[in-house]
């Protein structure tokens, strides 16, 4: 039985198409062509782009996208993709109730999916003479986010500085009598990737929504009764008087955090 490389190679060869020809129609890079006719499909991007990939190329040169992506994904590799499943809903220990799909903006995953790449992909193939230098878009990102630590850090010690100067007490001042309670915080902490919106039930006042990645957190202060809605609950905990809590959920849903 022919392996995946090996039918894409043939598919190309019996059309007389050079690599350099099928990565321009399918504006995706030769040298990942090169590697999936190798049977080689770890090229440091995401499964979601790997499948859009090799269904595309299937399909430029005759053969079965389902088929190509179908044997990828029993390698190991990766899955096909399936819809949010509303199922799974559930309480947790502290507060939690379920509630119909709320509004929350899906992520744009879908184009990239089906395998759709273009020019904003952040793995598109190498420019044409002339044209402007191929820039990694992931590379530009590590150094924003580099940089916007770097601000942060040095806002942070000045910020410091002032509180502590603002801090000292004047010649002959009494310190002073009381010191403001601090706000008790519900924090959400990322497992994993997730995109959460959080509103206030109180005057559905949304607070946030956006994508947290593993290790980021978000704090929002208590007393008010908070409705969550995630696209993967099981990629959350919730962090209470320092103490934390799995949502006990998955998949996509919406739970209740007073």
């Amino acid at each position: 039985m022919q392996t995946i490389g090996e039918r894409l190679e043939e598919a190309r060869k019996t059309k007389g198409i050079s690599i350099r020809e099928a990565a321009e129609a399918n504006k995706v890079r030769g040298d990942y062509l090169h590697k999936f006719e190798s049977n080689q499909f770890d090229i440091n991007l995401p499964d979601i782009y790997v499948r859009g990939f090799l269904r595309n190329y299937a399909r430029y040169l005759g053969l079965n996208p389902d088929k190509i992506v179908n044997d990828f994904a029993a390698l190991g590799h990766g899955t096909p993709h399936r819809p949010l499943s509303r199922e799974g809903y559930g309480r947790m220990d502290i507060s939690v109730s379920t509630s119909s799909k709320d509004n929350l903006d899906p992520e744009p995953q879908a184009e990239a999916e089906e395998g759709e790449s273009d020019e904003e992909n952040p793995a598109t193939f190498k420019p044409r003479t002339g044209a402007l230098p191929y820039v990694d878009k992931a590379l530009l990102l590590k150094g924003g986010l580099l940089l916007a630590a770097v601000a942060a850090l040095v806002t942070l010690v000045v910020l410091g500085a002032r509180s502590f100067s603002s801090a000292e007490p004047a010649p002959g001042a009494e310190p002073a009598a009381t010191v403001a309670a601090e706000v008790p915080q519900i924090t959400f902490v990322a497992l994993g990737t997730v995109r959460i919106k959080v509103v206030r039930e109180s005057d559905q006042e949304e607070l946030y929504q956006g994508t947290l990645v593993r290790g980021e957190s978000r704090s929002f202060e208590r007393g008010s009764r908070l409705l969550v809605t995630a696209d993967a609950r099981e990629n959350l905990e919730v962090e209470v008087d320092g103490r934390r809590f799995p949502t006990g959920l998955t998949g996509y849903g919406r739970f209740n955090v007073d």
